[in-house]
């Protein structure tokens, strides 16, 4: 009962604070009468900026298609991250070195990405074409060219000569001297792909006289990107595959949509003649390096760090001119007029 009468006495308490709350509240006057206010100007669609690239002309996926059957998607060597090799064969590493100049990256890169569409664009910085500017575009000073400065400054393609172009070597040898080098490292030479110095015609022991460019290095404007990237073939060659050969139904086929505007009458000959011419002159200066003992069938230098080798200046600058046009990769076509005179230079340092 005693229960009961507590229980109550709360009820009633409550009941009644809610009654005199409910009785301080009162509805004010209402406001005068306003009118509509005018409609507001409509926002911007949040997909307007995507569609500027991602539309539905399928030219992007045809890019993206093209650069997954390029070397730099399948190729790359993209494990390669360590702080040295990463500002080249890794994605995060090159843009790294672009903002610091640096040669090295100041770690080794985790989860190293292939050279892809971040690499070249600023894709996703503005959301609209802009996107698709270069992140970098300035003339290229070359690593390795002696002791003298050469710069790479061909439009759209100095984005690419970044890392196509021969690193320093050292020993570095100088013409004319009388020292003797200590070759350590069976991989001496200017390492793959030193293209960049190819098409400016610097960056090899040059030896003798007689040294010149082809029109190549004056005329084609935007250098790499002006026959490795022509009207594509499918994903075999040209656009964003970067190829310029590709496979016909088991024939070897070269995509010369870059080449025509200067060529012509055609450049398939004028291709096989220098490769031929420039192939020869790389076997015969092969040989003397094998007869030697300075070179291997691999095309290696015979040595190692507990077995040196000892060349003279001559012999370790025809190393590099052997490697030099080899890593090239075209074959002389890049620049027939200074490989060749290369490589005739070197031959007859060798052998006279």
């Amino acid at each position: 009962m005693k229960k009961f009468t507590y229980l109550s006495i709360f009820t009633l308490l409550v009941a009644s604070a809610i009654l005199v709350i409910s009785g301080c509240t009162k509805e004010g006057p209402q406001g005068i009468a306003g009118t509509n206010g005018e409609n507001g100007i409509n926002g911007q669609d949040g997909t307007a900026g995507c569609a500027e690239c991602h539309d539905n002309n399928q030219t992007l996926f045809a890019m993206v298609n093209q650069w997954e059957h390029s070397t730099h998607a399948l190729g790359g060597n993209y494990e390669r991250n360590s702080t040295s090799c990463a500002t080249c064969h890794t994605s995060q590493g090159f843009l790294e070195r672009m903002a610091s100049g640096e040669q090295v990256t100041a770690e080794a890169i985790n989860n190293p990405n292939p050279i892809n569409c971040y690499t070249c664009h600023k894709i996703h910085d503005t959301y609209t074409t802009a996107d698709w500017d270069f992140t970098y575009q300035n003339p290229v000073e070359l690593w390795y060219v002696n002791d003298t400065k050469a710069m790479y400054d061909m439009g759209k393609s100095n984005v690419c000569a970044n890392c196509h172009q021969g690193r320093v070597v050292s020993p570095s040898p100088v013409v004319g001297s009388p020292d003797m080098y200590t070759v350590t490292s069976s991989r001496f030479g200017m390492h793959h792909g030193p293209v960049a110095n190819m098409f400016v015609g610097s960056g090899g022991y040059e030896v003798g006289s007689g040294y010149a460019n082809s029109l190549h290095s004056t005329t084609v404007e935007n250098g790499c990107v002006t026959c490795h990237m022509a009207t594509a073939y499918g994903a075999q060659a040209g656009g964003h595959t970067f190829g310029v050969g590709y496979d016909y139904h088991g024939s070897m086929e070269l995509n010369d949509a870059g080449c025509v505007a200067c060529h012509e009458d055609g450049v398939e000959a004028i291709v096989e003649y220098r490769q031929t011419e420039t192939n020869a002159l790389l076997a015969d200066l092969k040989q003397i390096l094998m007869d030697m003992s300075i070179l291997g069938e691999d095309d290696l230098v015979i040595t190692s760090s507990s077995d040196p080798i000892i060349l003279t200046a001559d012999q370790a600058g025809a190393v590099i001119n052997y490697q030099f046009v080899r890593e090239d990769r075209s074959g002389g076509v890049h620049n027939p007029t200074y490989s060749k005179k290369l490589l005739e230079n070197t031959i007859a340092a060798l052998t006279n």
